[in-house]
């Protein structure tokens, strides 16, 4: 089937919080046509590609009319004529056509859900879902351990309390599908606790326990009792992971901890979480120091040990070079790779590249701000990622992508596709 792109639409569609963002829609010569939504955090690097926001009233300033405008306009204009399946040229065309650092021109909103699209444009002129057309060649194909939600904090829920999200990892689960089942469970028992102990308060952003807890301490307590009323060992079977997200509440190497009503330095903090590390089954903490904070990282990194996941995520906004840059004073270990931060699937795959490169483990990840678009699955299965974070489990826009796994997974054990017999961590340790 050829595969030039013929039309590129963009239109105005809503995300999970109420908020307008772009999808894009390419059509290609041969009748294949890919779809793809631009999602959009609450928590927010420096380095990110810049969305772009109409301002003024309307929405509170976040209406997307300019970025759809774009799509429509000049990026189809780029576009029209070029062969879908050369997607560093396509998006090589809208980089140069926005001509900005951080794609505040035409909007990396607008040039995300672009790129998403086309990627689907042209697996589905191969007659191929993406991740099939991703990996091809690939001798063998994995699915992502699940990273998910359980309690939401930070900027997913009204700062409650500092930590932005407490998640579980099934780390005994045999497969994709017993990993949901794990955690399900472990969703299940954290509610009736919260419940019984009357601190039911809503639903986080991205779909957790929305927790009415003191202090960021009691949010672990309740989450390793989750994991044991659910019938499983903490550590053993299912362990934690944190994202602290340390630049939402610290500048400069001070921290304020609301919920403790405390301030600390870049060494307290550090301390803080390292005596986490000692009581509690952490596995993974991302973002423990705030981005403008390198040495503290880099500190905290060497303090860890090589048995736990330090993962960047505003530190190195999916970016190749503060991939390296990081790497480089061994700052972290693990690269949280999303999309819509890097603002094009080639700039996102570079990072990816680079974070293999040094050695670092990697997890594709969702934002705060999502909707039903499930292409963040089909890369991680398609580009060989061995972790997947997406939220909890809970609301659709979370559980479109779960369930989306399944169905990867069903395709795989009947194409004769792998499955790992046992999940684990980039660099194969078992934690």
């Amino acid at each position: 089937m050829t595969a030039e792109i013929i039309a590129v639409k963009g239109r105005r569609v809503w995300d999970s919080r109420g908020r307008p963002t772009v999808e894009a829609e390419v059509h290609l010569s041969g009748g294949a046509c890919g779809r793809a939504i631009a999602p959009a955090g609450a928590s927010v690097g420096s380095g990110e590609a810049v969305d772009k926001r109409d301002g003024g009233r309307a929405f509170g300033g976040y209406d997307v009319l300019l970025a759809v405008a774009a799509v429509n306009g000049e990026i189809a204009e780029a576009l029209i004529g070029h062969d879908a399946r050369d997607q560093a040229v396509a998006d090589a065309l809208m980089i140069a056509c926005d001509g900005t650092v951080d794609k505040s021109r035409l909007g990396g909103n607008a040039m995300v859900a672009t790129s998403m699209a086309i990627a689907h444009a042209a697996a589905c002129a191969e007659n191929m879902p993406l991740w099939r057309y991703l990996a091809k060649g690939c001798d063998e194909i994995f699915l992502p351990l699940p990273e998910v939600q359980i309690f939401g904090g930070g900027a997913h829920a009204g700062r409650r309390v500092d930590v932005q999200d407490f998640m579980v990892v099934a780390v005994g689960a045999r497969t994709y599908e017993q990993s949901l089942e794990w955690t399900a469970e472990v969703y299940r028992a954290a509610g009736t606790l919260m419940s019984e102990a009357g601190l039911m308060q809503g639903v986080a952003d991205e779909g957790g326990f929305w927790p009415a807890f003191g202090s960021n301490e009691q949010a672990l307590d309740f989450l390793v009792r989750a994991i044991e009323l659910a019938g499983f060992a903490p550590g053993d079977e299912v362990a934690i992971s944190l994202d602290i997200a340390a630049s939402d509440f610290g500048r400069g190497g001070r921290y304020r901890l609301a919920a403790d009503d405390r301030e600390v330095d870049s060494d307290g903090l550090s301390e803080m979480l390292l005596s986490w590390l000692a009581r509690y089954p952490i596995i993974a903490i991302e973002d423990p120091l705030g981005e403008d904070d390198p040495e503290a990282m880099a500190r905290f990194t060497a303090a860890a040990g090589e048995g736990i996941q330090i993962v960047c995520d505003d530190f190195i906004c999916t970016s190749a070079g503060k991939i390296e840059a990081a790497a480089a004073i061994r700052a972290g270990n693990t690269a949280l790779i999303k999309p819509n931060q890097a603002g094009t699937l080639t700039e996102t795959k570079a990072a990816l590249d680079a974070a293999r490169l040094a050695g670092w483990g990697s997890i594709v990840s969702a934002r705060s701000g999502e909707t039903e678009d499930v292409t963040i699955v089909h890369l991680a299965v398609g580009w060989g990622v061995k972790q997947l974070k997406v939220g909890s489990f809970a609301r659709s826009e979370r559980m479109a992508k779960w369930n989306e796994g399944l169905r990867i997974a069903e395709a795989l054990t009947q194409g004769g596709g792998a499955l790992p017999a046992r999940q684990s961590f980039p660099w194969g340790q078992r934690l």
